[in-house]
């Protein structure tokens, strides 16, 4: 038997939720919900999300390298959708 995490393809913010919040509850990261949606700004309430495909949220420690994160520059900007890499930034490995 086989168990498998249901998760959601669409959310509706609820009033008072932030996309970090949202982001935590879903495994993934505001960064990602933010560029999936075309967000400039937190969403108002009722706004329905589309929540992208999560990972393990790593928070990025002094001298580490997208490549060594992700594997390559490639790989690392697919799954966070940025190339910016700085220490205590949450990323999806």
């Amino acid at each position: 038997m086989e168990l498998r995490l249901y998760r959601p393809a669409l959310h509706q913010v609820r009033r008072g939720q932030t996309l970090d919040a949202i982001a935590r509850a879903f495994g993934t990261t505001a960064r990602c919900i933010a560029y999936e949606n075309a967000l400039r700004e937190e969403p108002a309430p009722g706004t329905l999300l589309r929540i992208p495909a999560g990972g393990n949220r790593y928070v990025v420690a002094g001298g580490e390298s997208r490549t060594l994160l992700c594997g390559s520059p490639a790989a690392f900007y697919a799954k966070n959708h940025t190339n910016a890499l700085y220490p205590g930034e949450e990323v999806l490995l």
